[in-house]
């Protein structure tokens, strides 16, 4: 385990890009950001796999900035266009007791490769005050297994993305052609790190539901008009995971309306040509129906797959208090006005 510390932000390599940026000297790198941790949205989220979600929720923070340039990502107000505002490390510690006090059943923490010294210190602080719900490291797996060390015996639960073992893909979509290599070093360090556990707990209705404690739960979204590169995940799944995580196939891509005005010239270009590299709608039936058949021929031990759907309704706004529709969240803090109660 390495010791958490904001020197790391000095000549920054924390992620696979290596950028060697002074961010300490307020500096961006890649991804955007200084040495400043930004929220843009903490709340209970009920939108996560039914063990992560459980009946009280799962207690999100939402992370400004990020290491990828996924040109079609769902919350690119934070990822890419720096919404958000600075924390300080007992502010973020503050913010995961809020939610532990709202009935979270953890704490979720959505693209923090790039500022994790701050949000190791923020942890060691928040469970020096009481928190004693586990931790969840909901992550792009663009990242390196030192910097995850840092995490060690701090996260409980590991939420990758495995986004495509396609180079020209991660090259053209996430701008990263060295993506699959390093997520698969990340994703084989997680589940290696925390095995599976759980206990069963009483939703709302009295039903005994699992409560995932610990171990990993593997993402993926399928592109639409790319399944063979599903098929590429699905095999390195089986062959190295099956068994030591659960599986989760996302059906839900969905076209994302990026304001041009947020974006340059050379920006709506390079997001266009990214776009082209597949077919930007939604899911039809029938890719759908092949990938039933894909998961039943792989005789997965634990797997989660979405329901074919065409609601929108469910896309981040962060301009607003209520990021997400009030059936998927209950937020808590918000990056313009702080607490909310």
């Amino acid at each position: 385990m390495s010791v958490p510390s904001l020197n790391f932000y000095n000549d920054c390599t924390l992620c696979p890009r290596f950028c060697g940026v002074p961010r300490t000297m307020g500096v961006k790198g890649f991804c955007r950001e200084t040495s400043d941790l930004r929220i843009a949205s903490a709340g209970l989220h009920f939108g996560e796999e039914p063990p992560i979600t459980a009946s009280g929720g799962s207690g999100t923070i939402f992370i400004t900035g990020c290491s990828l340039r996924c040109a079609f990502c769902q919350n690119y107000q934070i990822s890419q266009k720096e919404m958000g505002s600075p924390v300080s490390i007992e502010e973020f510690a503050r913010i995961c007791l809020v939610l532990q006090d709202a009935g979270a059943e953890n704490i979720n923490i959505v693209t923090g490769s790039h500022a994790v010294p701050s949000i190791a210190l923020g942890l060691e602080n928040a469970k020096k005050k009481g928190l004693i719900i586990p931790v969840c490291w909901n992550s792009s797996a663009y990242e390196t297994v030192e910097t995850l060390s840092m995490l060690d015996g701090l996260v409980d639960l590991w939420l990758p993305d495995l986004k495509t073992l396609n180079p020209i893909i991660s090259e053209a979509v996430f701008k990263a052609e060295d993506y699959p290599k390093y997520a698969k070093k990340a994703v084989r360090w997680m589940a290696d790190n925390k095995i599976l556990s759980f206990t069963q707990k009483k939703d709302k209705e009295g039903n005994l539901i699992d409560k995932m404690l610990s171990g990993t739960v593997v993402r993926h979204l399928i592109l639409p008009g790319r399944l063979d590169d599903t098929v590429l995940v699905l095999d390195w799944f089986k062959k190295h995971l099956d068994g030591k995580a659960y599986l989760s196939l996302m059906t839900q891509y969905t076209p994302v309306p990026s304001p041009d005005e947020l974006y340059t010239k050379t920006e709506q270009c390079e997001r266009c040509t990214s776009l082209s590299s597949f077919q930007n709608r939604l899911l039809n039936e029938t890719e759908f129906s092949s990938i039933i058949s894909l998961i039943n021929s792989y005789e997965f031990e634990q797997v989660f797959y979405q329901e074919l759907t065409s609601d929108t309704d469910w896309l981040p706004d962060f301009n607003a208090v209520q990021p997400f529709s009030n059936a998927l969240a209950k937020p808590v803090w918000h990056w313009k006005n702080g607490f909310l109660s």
